[in-house]
């Protein structure tokens, strides 16, 4: 059953090995923040350092895999129509607010809404670390500059990732303004059975 992420919002669930996890963006232009445990041992995780350095690129897409800090495959990318995705920023937050929106009301972006549905998993804040960005378009220049630019996803885009082990999974729609060409929209997902 397909569920829908309000716009600024995120969620918590489990899903189990071999079901795939489906991540759509329903009307263009939006991210998604995804994080993930081991769902019998929380001290394992996603992790954006082991996932670069394993697929030896910052180029995420079909055929790529998300690895934890023990360095176990969580997810494998099967099925992509974007094929642009960032693993490098963490997920914003109120203090990203105050750094890049100091006019802005702050809100609890990302970070804060994965905090608020992982709790109920009994995960404490200071164990989310560095999201997938799903459809976050991120450059990084040959000097290093760093440049948030529009999501390159249209409406009914999707990405489809198996899941490698039992997880509980958070899943925001996005709330920086920059990510998503500042407008707030929502994210949809669906659990699909193992193939």
């Amino acid at each position: 059953m397909r569920q829908t992420i309000q716009p600024r919002s995120g969620t918590a669930f489990t899903i189990n090995k071999g079901e795939r996890l489906k991540v759509i963006d329903p009307e263009g232009e939006q991210v998604a923040d995804l994080y993930a445990f081991n769902a019998h041992d929380k001290n394992e995780f996603m992790s954006s350092g082991r996932s670069l350095d394993y697929n030896e690129s910052t180029h995420f897409k079909s055929g790529c895999k998300l690895y934890s800090n023990e360095s176990q495959v969580m997810f494998e990318i099967i099925e992509d129509t974007v094929e642009e995705h960032d693993f490098l920023l963490t997920p914003c937050s109120v203090d990203t607010f105050k750094h890049f929106y100091p006019s802005d009301p702050p809100v609890p972006g990302c970070h804060g809404n994965l905090v608020a549905a992982f709790a109920e998993f009994d995960i404490p804040a200071h164990h989310i670390g560095t999201t997938f960005n799903t459809f976050m378009n991120v450059d990084v220049s040959p000097e290093g500059k760093i440049a948030v630019l529009p999501p390159t996803s249209k409406a009914g885009d999707y990405t489809i990732f198996e899941a490698k082990m039992d997880m509980i999974v958070g899943l925001t729609a996005c709330s920086a303004g920059e990510s998503n060409n500042f407008r707030y929209k929502p994210i949809q997902f669906e659990i699909l059975p193992a193939l």
